[in-house]
């Protein structure tokens, strides 16, 4: 079974948030980068087990310069077999989709993963669009995922309930919590990505049609007023009247 997996960057959950060129570009400077990971705990692994319980090979794909590779190699040290690296600026999730439906097409994959969405921007629309351009089923926040032959079982949390599918391959899949367990790359995988094969490949024509405008931190935080709580009343009454919640 041939399984890719989309790997984006995103910075750590402890990068401080900043804008330049007049609060259009994200702030890089000083900012950790890593592996989305939604990306890495649950797509990843989950295609890393069905590749030791069932035989084949995982690749996986990036869309992003050379400041990248460091990232892509985490993902070769945890398991995958080969990355790709697409050598383009990701500027929206039309414009990656192509690039990775761009790669992916003539390569014969039985199964896409994607984490349900990136930490950063947190869209989730990669997938779909890969799955669309690809012709190809997609099932988004999947948290389980079993393949049998040329189908596959999936199970995705839904309102009072789980929703049970089954798909047929080639297939999509948004990778969401309960897909599977966080992995650390041990000496042995770390050592071994240094040689696995990480090849960049030229990007291809594609749409961007979104164009950032402006980006805007949240207003701070305003005063705490504390309220006794004993004095249920008055809680209601700035509820109503400052917080205008009920």
């Amino acid at each position: 079974m041939k399984i890719l997996i989309l790997i984006s960057q995103v910075p750590d959950t402890t990068a401080r948030i900043a804008f330049t060129n007049n609060n259009t570009t994200y702030d890089t400077n000083g900012v950790q980068f890593i592996v989305n990971p939604y990306d890495e705990w649950y797509a990843l692994v989950r295609g890393l087990e069905l590749k030791e319980a069932q035989g084949g090979s995982v690749t996986t794909v990036t869309v992003g310069g050379a400041d990248t590779e460091p990232t892509i190699r985490k993902a070769l040290a945890i398991g995958a077999d080969e990355a790709i690296r697409i050598d383009a600026a990701p500027l929206d999730a039309l414009q990656v989709a192509e690039q990775i439906a761009a790669y992916a097409r003539d390569k014969g994959f039985d199964l896409v993963l994607a984490g349900k969405e990136t930490i950063d921007h947190n869209g989730g629309q990669v997938p779909g669009m890969v799955a669309e351009l690809l012709d190809m089923p997609y099932v988004p926040l999947a948290s389980k995922l079993e393949v049998d032959g040329t189908n596959a079982t999936v199970e995705r949390d839904i309102a009072g309930g789980v929703e049970v599918l089954n798909v047929a391959l080639p297939l999509v899949i948004g990778a969401a919590k309960g897909m599977a367990e966080q992995r650390i790359p041990n000496m042995r995988g770390i050592m071994a990505a240094r040689t696995k094969p990480l090849n960049m490949v030229p990007a291809a024509a594609a749409d961007h049609l979104a164009t950032t405008v402006k980006f805007e931190l949240p207003p701070p935080k305003g005063d705490c007023k504390m309220v006794s709580a004993e004095d249920a009343g008055r809680l209601i009454e700035l509820l109503h009247t400052e917080a205008k919640v009920i």
